[in-house]
């Protein structure tokens, strides 16, 4: 899957709005590293929101970026993360509720921003599904788009976004390559969390539909990210922070 994605490099439109040279984007860190966020500020939507808000209002940056690959204390204030039912990627099973294993590793790229930002389709795509994942540190808002290249079907996710992205949507929609098709959403309809999209590659949605795991535990992480690789693929904007 990285090879096919690789050899289309130059084919991919912005997924938000870039200008390279005039907008700037910075780096931004969820790990126990960053001992500025504190369980305070991850508690609290609106003190959350601020310190996104103040880092690119000091660096002058239109976005933050970060996230693929990355091990993150951020997961720790919500319980979604800690007591799961989802499916094991590895067997199949649903997690025992009461021994599992917390959720910390990321699998997509989040690009922090200003809500209502306007999300494109990288690349020619069809609405395979959407839902509101209505729970307090979930997605919110969250569309899946099926692509082509060469043949090899794959799968891009959009989370946190706005409920006016899915208005007027349904299932089996085409888009075209740069088609504006979605907003970042406020607090209320994106899972509770300072305006951000998350953006993640899937090769096989394993029968997900609207929805599909953004953070795995540590020890299925091998499996997790050979099925989402890195977002960069698509989204080339590490170059520039």
């Amino acid at each position: 899957m990285i090879s096919l994605l690789s050899r289309h490099h130059a084919d991919y439109a912005r997924v938000v709005p870039f200008t390279p040279g005039k907008d700037a984007l910075i780096p931004l860190d969820f790990t126990a590293a960053n001992t500025e966020l504190t369980d305070r500020i991850l508690g609290d939507t609106h003190l959350f929101t601020d310190y996104i808000n103040t880092k690119l209002q000091q660096s002058k940056a239109r976005y933050g970026i970060g996230g693929y690959g990355e091990h993150r204390t951020v997961y720790r204030t919500s319980r979604l993360f800690d007591n799961d039912l989802s499916k094991n990627i590895l067997t199949g099973d649903l997690a025992n509720d009461a021994i599992a294993e917390p959720r910390r590793l990321h699998l997509g790229t989040d690009i922090w921003g200003k809500p209502h930002t306007s999300v494109a389709a990288p690349i020619d795509g069809i609405v395979h599904s959407f839902a509101f994942n209505n729970r307090a540190g979930d997605y919110g808002t969250t569309i899946i788009l099926s692509h082509q290249l060469e043949g090899t079907s794959f799968y891009t996710l959009y989370g946190h976004l706005s409920l006016n992205s899915i208005k007027n949507m349904q299932e089996g929609d085409r888009l075209l390559k740069g088609d504006i098709f979605a907003e970042f959403g406020i607090q209320d309809e994106n899972g509770h969390w300072p305006p951000h999209l998350h953006f993640q590659i899937i090769q096989d949605l394993q029968g997900w539909t609207g929805d599909y795991p953004g953070v795995c535990r540590y020890s299925e992480r091998e499996a997790y990210l050979q099925n989402s690789p890195d977002p960069e693929i698509i989204l080339q904007l590490n170059q520039y922070t």
